[in-house]
């Protein structure tokens, strides 16, 4: 979900300047072990021919005020995941179609600067709040606090400075099954108006079954607060600037959503999805049904809803959520999460002021964003899943994206 924002809008963040020399440093070996969720039937797991496990560490560029901001490259031999110590961000997912033709399939760019000024949000990890809190106003034990407005009347993704625009501190987890890091930030009491200092750690391990797992783990001091972290990774299954994603075919584990306003907060009904353009429990192309003429089409642009998610979870919590497959090269990717709804976000909102890796342009439906969560709004929905975290409790969340092809 984007910030509906005038085009090229800068974030008023600490600007970034320039970009770190190349510089080679690497570090091999296996990483914290992983669990992997079943492949659904008709699915191929690309990792069966794996080589080593091994990850590296590479400047990427400076802050203004002097923070150095470094990339991590870590592959399985097949599949290969460059993150930023910058808002703990996914830039770069490289994997291979049915023919064996590697390419990254995520949307970002080459230097900081454009992170720092520019980005939607791309491959971030959002925090404290991911999605919409409307007027950017909630009251938790009696007490109102106020969220710094962002996108129209409300609060996006944590405020105007959220955990997408931290530098994170990172540590390399290994073993001989998955390798990844743990990015860590602790977010003081008070910042962006949410009470109590959180302490998060957000964990990326990619396995030999090609699975990229996420682990949330957050703990409050001080004061109860809410927590709603996810990532914001855009997908484009054909590669990374090579057009629109309406000829994707989706399936999703959704018997139910949450309608929206005109400012895309949740009415606070739960409506069914059967018998709409919002149901995707048979697999459908993404672009059959975005232009008709359903009122939640029209208002959110096309698709930008949050879908909850149905079914049972398995031994690890862990549920279906959904699928994507791209017809012609092959390459899909399964969702399994711990999360109650995912928001399903068809790339409205680019417009093609964005210029990604190697200069290309992002424009309107080029890709697709699908963040496990709670419900937008849920502190003002007292039927919603509850985000509220107190002192002495324990956030958890895990979500995995499994590449494969078909």
């Amino acid at each position: 979900m984007p910030e509906h924002l005038p085009r090229r809008q800068v974030l008023r963040t600490a600007g970034a300047l320039g970009l770190g020399a190349a510089a080679a440093g690497a570090l091999s070996g296996p990483a914290q072990a992983t669990s992997t969720a079943g492949l659904p039937d008709k699915l191929t797991a690309m990792g069966v021919h794996h080589g080593k496990l091994e990850i590296r560490k590479d400047p990427f560029g400076t802050t203004s005020d002097g923070k150095q901001v470094d990339v991590y490259t870590f592959t399985n031999g097949q599949v290969t995941i460059s993150m930023l110590t910058w808002g703990a961000t996914i830039q770069r997912v490289e994997t291979p179609d049915r023919r064996g033709r590697t390419t990254n399939i995520s949307l970002g760019f080459d230097n900081l600067p454009d992170y720092a000024t520019l980005s939607p949000y791309f491959g971030s990890t959002i925090g404290r709040y991911g999605n919409r809190i409307a007027k950017g106003r909630f009251t938790l034990d009696g007490t109102t606090y106020q969220i710094p407005i962002n996108n129209g009347e409300n609060a996006l993704h944590g405020g105007t400075i959220g955990f997408d625009k931290k530098v994170w501190t990172a540590k390399v987890v290994q073993n001989d099954k998955a390798v990844g890091v743990a990015f860590t930030y602790v977010s003081p009491d008070g910042e962006m108006g949410f009470p109590g200092e959180l302490t998060s750690t957000v964990t990326y391990t990619l396995d030999r079954r090609d699975t990229l797992r996420i682990d949330y783990y957050a703990t409050v001091a001080g004061k109860p607060t809410i927590v709603n972290l996810t990532n914001h990774v855009y997908f484009n299954l054909a590669g990374e600037g090579s057009g629109s994603i309406e000829g994707h075919v989706l399936e999703l584990n959704a018997p139910s959503y949450t309608p929206v306003d005109a400012g895309l907060i949740p009415t606070g009904e739960i409506a069914p999805t059967a018998g709409t353009p919002f149901d995707f429990s048979k697999p459908t192309a993404i672009g059959a049904r975005i232009r008709d003429d359903h009122p939640q089409l029209v208002v959110g642009r096309g698709y930008d809803h949050n879908f909850v998610l149905g079914g049972e979870a398995d031994d690890d919590g862990l549920r279906f959520a959904g699928r994507f497959w791209e017809p012609e090269d092959g390459r899909t990717v399964t969702v399994y999460t711990t999360e109650p709804g995912a928001q399903f976000y068809s790339g409205n909102f680019l417009d093609g002021t964005f210029q990604g890796i190697g200069n290309k342009t992002y424009r309107q439906g080029d890709a697709f964003a699908f963040e496990t969560q709670h419900f937008p709004d849920s502190p003002n929905h007292p039927n919603f899943p509850s985000t509220v975290l107190r002192p002495g409790q324990t956030y958890t969340s895990t979500t995995t994206y499994t590449f494969g092809t078909k």
